[in-house]
């Protein structure tokens, strides 16, 4: 499937406090060893489903092992009080948030990392020898390409379409940009059974997850005439359905943990469409050989 680069954009996503890379030898400070490294995500945050998903794709379990956060921060500054002694011991007199995700280096006791992009694609290409080939060297372009399609096509989209106290026009508008990306990705999933290849990328990885978002968050914003035009994209949502079945991207959908986090932190009215759902994830998804990942303090 081949993907126009769209320009660059603000992220939404918040700016990381660390921004560490692995990289390929001992040169470079931060190298691919096993069980060096340590995981910490929430698989309500989106930034850590992408990087669970993207950990079991590649079979690390072994060689970075994870602990999972609870889905709702217990911090008033939406931090996680597990996280602070490492955020603690990685800047001096550090007086943000304490937020996930996080790739910390066990031989120094710091944090590496909280860029999930970042994060996903060290593991990628630090841990990817010989395993999936999820960010192959000549498609950087096309992924990045995906990441900013379902960053700002469908996750900023979908929020300004379902924003409360914007004009009807504004939602319109949002909403039109939402399908014509939906309509774009459903066009291309057609013919092709993954977004850049004849395997699953990281691009798959990105799109499922938002995929996800736009069910089980953003719906809840919109109407129901909204979440049918959504849902008639059927070659994409076919394609959601199959990666939920995936081992790999099944045994981290945790719908529970969204809802909690997404009631949690919503500031919006929930609007008629609250009740209508795209896909029954739960009847898709397939959980892995070890069952959902349980909470787990550093």
């Amino acid at each position: 499937m081949s993907l126009t680069p769209l320009a660059a954009h603000p992220s939404a996503r918040p700016t990381p406090a660390f921004r560490g890379r692995i990289g390929r030898d001992a040169r470079s400070g931060h190298y691919a060893v096993p069980r060096r490294y340590r995981l910490h995500l929430s698989l309500a945050d989106p930034d850590g489903l992408r990087i669970a998903v993207t950990h079991s794709l590649l079979g690390l379990d072994q060689a970075c092992p994870v602990t999972f956060l609870p889905a709702v921060p217990d911090c008033s500054d939406g931090g996680h009080s597990a996280l602070r002694p490492l955020y603690d011991a990685s800047a001096h007199r550090y007086q943000g948030p304490a937020l996930a995700p996080v790739l910390s280096d066990d031989w120094s006791g710091r944090i590496v990392s909280t860029h999930g992009p970042d994060i996903a694609r060290d593991l990628a290409r630090g841990f990817g020898s010989g395993r999936a080939a999820l960010y192959p060297c000549g498609a950087e372009s096309q992924i990045e390409a995906v990441e900013r399609m379902c960053a700002q096509g469908i996750e900023e989209a979908a929020q300004r379409a379902g924003a409360a106290g914007a004009a009807d026009a504004e939602r319109a508008a949002a909403l039109d940009a939402l399908l014509a990306t939906l309509g774009t990705l459903d066009r291309g999933l057609g013919t092709h059974a993954y977004l850049i290849s004849d395997q699953i990328s990281l691009a798959d990885v990105e799109l499922w997850v938002a995929l996800v978002r736009l069910d089980t968050v953003h719906r809840h914003h919109l109407d129901a005439s909204a979440v049918h035009r959504i849902a008639d994209h059927p070659a994409l949502w076919a394609y959601a359905r199959r990666l939920a079945a995936h081992p790999a991207f099944g045994a981290h959908l945790d719908l529970d943990a969204i809802d909690r986090r997404h009631h949690a932190g919503c500031q919006g009215l929930e609007a008629a469409g609250a009740a209508v759902q795209i896909l029954d994830w739960e009847a898709h998804a397939t959980p892995g050989a070890g069952g959902r990942p349980q909470v787990e303090r550093p």
